[in-house]
């Protein structure tokens, strides 16, 4: 039996590991998919508050994960794989084992969406990214592509032309999912040429560092490259929720639905990091919500003692 048992090891988990660690619940946390979530596929991370020279992404995690272990924090490797919410204790299970916990975190995190290339998921920091704010800035001064055509996608190009010399929109259709306000607004900017009808075929990278894309455009299948330093995959992201649907309340894209901070319509569950947050996920705000979490639990702990 566990006081608090913590699904996801990324920003958010771990702030949640550290507090309930300080608060003597001894916490489990299951790492999940992605152990270290995002911030394990990132490089250089330059906007976590208190690290000047900013700090390597793996770098980060682990010193988390450290400090969650010093506080007597435990760990588990595995996937959450079914979860009973009907009663406490709460049934966790991920593989053959099965927990008990008083209280729960979710922090299981998103996943951002890839287009399923080859070699693409190894470039993540060496010129592929998911992250315009987080990575931007490395892109002074070079062209860029940015691959998507929703909202997010016209979004990032906008923001990304204040780094880069050039920024390539590419996208398989002719029309966008984007809202019409952000598509004229990525029209105006100078700096942003459009490519449509094209799919990204390869990424160039015979270095192993980005060099360039092969596109083919869907209509003629006609190929054609460009020459560029970055690619900024911007189709979305996929809450890691499968494992709630009909246990807890979400939105129509699967993101779990918060009230008051960190709580759920469970009393004793709470969420935590990019698992309800579709608009900021930043490696701060996550961890900014799992101390959130963290402290909704103790009190609820707390007021729930046997």
């Amino acid at each position: 039996m566990h006081n608090v048992l913590i699904i996801g090891s990324g920003c958010a988990g771990l702030t949640a590991a550290i507090y309930a660690g300080r608060a003597n619940l001894r916490p489990l946390v299951i790492d999940g998919h992605e152990p270290g979530g995002q911030l394990s596929l990132t490089t250089h991370v330059e906007n976590f508050p208190g690290f000047p020279d900013g700090i390597l992404g793996p770098e980060l995690v682990e010193n988390m994960r450290k400090q969650a272990q010093k506080f007597g924090a435990e760990f588990k490797a595995g996937a959450v794989t079914e979860v009973d919410l009907h009663k406490r204790p709460f049934k966790i299970t991920a593989g053959k084992h099965t927990y008990e916990t008083e209280a729960l975190i979710v922090a299981a995190g998103a996943s951002a969406r890839l287009l399923g290339l080859k070699g693409e998921r190894e470039l993540i920091g060496r010129g592929v990214s998911t992250c315009a704010t987080c990575d931007g800035y490395f892109f002074r001064g070079k062209p860029i592509a940015v691959v998507g055509g929703g909202d997010s996608g016209m979004e990032e190009a906008n923001f990304l032309s204040r780094y880069a010399s050039k920024v390539y929109l590419i996208h398989r259709r002719k029309e966008f999912r984007a809202s019409k306000i952000m598509i004229d607004r990525a029209r105006k900017n100078e700096k942003i040429e459009f490519v449509t009808p094209f799919v990204v075929e390869e990424i160039l990278a015979p270095q192993g560092v980005v060099e360039g894309v092969r596109l083919r455009s869907a209509e003629s299948k006609e190929t054609r490259e460009l020459g560029l330093d970055g690619v900024f995959v911007a189709i979305g992201h996929e809450p890691n929720t499968t494992v709630f649907k009909g246990r807890l309340e979400m939105d129509s894209n699967g993101y779990l639905l918060a009230k008051h901070g960190s709580l759920t319509s469970i009393p004793g569950v709470f969420v935590a990091g990019d698992v309800q947050d579709h608009r900021y996920r930043q490696a701060v705000t996550a961890a900014g919500s799992g101390c959130m979490a963290a402290i909704d639990a103790e009190k609820f702990l707390e007021e729930h003692k046997h």
